[in-house]
Order: structure tokens, then C-alpha cells, then sequence
């Protein structure tokens, strides 16, 4: 093998090589982009309701439309959460404006501990900012204990601006989409004998 066909076969190594860390090194860059990006993508989302993400608000409607909209429900667990979780009411129909309260079952099926939080979207996406939460429990974190099983309230309504543009006046149905997630908790969430018990997040 001549000197030349040796350098060229280094040279290729090397190129190989740097391609390989600068393509690890771009993964790494965007997995660590899309953490930071979370909160303020989540902000955005809860102030515009783009991708469905519904709106928060203090009251209810003062109007309300002789028109009915089916509301149904879904309930995931993401991320390994032990957790069981299941609406209670798969579906309701109120009337466009009025406000109505459903509620989901969580139980912790751990020995330990566990603390979660859940994220939300409506689809159609368009309706997203004409949903309305006047109570849910994903505005804060729920911490369970091993075996523990609660019943979480949402009370919502359907904004009637929801019939005037076009791209939303046809929807008949939406859909309210909730997936917990493992959480770290603000502060510990119990103790044995003088020692904190933190709950395992689930990877």
C-alpha cells in the first residue's frame, strides 16, 4: 500500500470522525434547546391557545348560546409515571357559554410516594383558545401517596365566540386531552423518622 493511499485512508478516518461528534454533539445541542424551550413554549401556548392549549380564567360566561357543543375526555400517563388515571365522565354537552364541572380518577398504584403534573390540549387545535378552564387541577401538582386514589374537578366553558370564525363554527365536537407526567415536587412530600422521602422520577 503507497504512502498516498495510506494519507488518504487517515485523512477519511478523520473526516468520519468529525462527523460523527459534530452530528452527537447537534443531538445533544437540540435535546438541551428543547428542555429550555418547554416553559416558554408552554407560556405561548397558554396565552394564544395555539396547538389546542386551552385558556385560563377567573369567571364564567355571562352569555349563553341556545346551541349545544358534545365535550368528550382522555386521560393518558406519560414518562412512567405508576399511575392509574381515567376520566370519570367520558363525554357531556353543554350548551355553547355554560359552565360545567367534570372530574377524572388518579390513583397511585407505587409504594412510595409519587408526584405528577398534567399537561392539556384540545383538538380541533382551532377551538384551543375558545376553551375555557374556570378550575382544573393541572394548574398545580399532585402529589399521592402509595395507594392513594382521588378525584380531580375540572369546571370549564366553551367561549361563544367559538361559533363566529370561520375556521370554528362548524365544530360540533371537541375533545379535552390531559397526560400527567412525573414531577419534581416544590418541597418534600413526606417523611420517616427525621428522613425526606422523595418520590423516583420516572425517566
Amino acid at each position: 500500500m503507497t504512502d498516498g493511499t495510506q494519507q488518504t485512508m487517515q485523512g477519511k478516518r478523520r473526516n468520519d470522525g468529525l462527523i460523527v461528534a459534530a452530528c452527537l454533539a447537534f443531538v445533544g445541542g437540540m435535546i438541551g434547546m428543547s428542555y429550555a424551550a418547554v416553559p416558554l413554549y408552554d407560556m405561548f401556548c397558554r396565552v394564544t391557545g395555539y396547538n389546542g392549549t386551552t385558556q385560563r380564567v377567573e369567571q364564567a360566561s355571562d352569555t349563553i348560546l341556545d346551541q349545544r357543543i358534545r365535550v368528550t375526555f382522555d386521560a393518558n400517563i406519560g414518562g412512567g409515571l405508576p399511575w392509574r388515571f381515567t376520566p370519570i365522565d367520558r363525554a357531556v354537552e353543554p350548551r355553547i357559554g355554560e359552565t360545567v364541572q367534570v372530574s377524572f380518577k388518579v390513583k397511585n398504584i407505587a409504594s412510595v410516594p409519587t408526584t405528577g403534573q398534567a399537561v392539556f390540549n384540545v383538538t380541533p387545535m382551532a377551538a384551543g383558545a375558545y376553551f375555557n378552564k374556570v378550575q382544573c387541577f393541572c394548574f398545580t401538582e399532585t402529589t399521592l401517596q402509595p395507594g392513594e386514589e382521588r378525584e380531580m374537578p375540572v369546571v370549564f366553558f366553551v367561549d361563544p365566540e367559538i361559533v363566529k370564525p370561520i375556521e370554528t363554527r362548524g365544530i360540533r365536537t371537541l375533545t379535552l386531552s390531559y397526560t400527567f407526567y412525573p414531577h419534581t415536587p416544590s418541597k418534600p412530600v413526606a417523611s420517616v423518622k427525621g428522613a425526606v422521602v422523595s418520590p423516583p422520577q420516572g425517566g
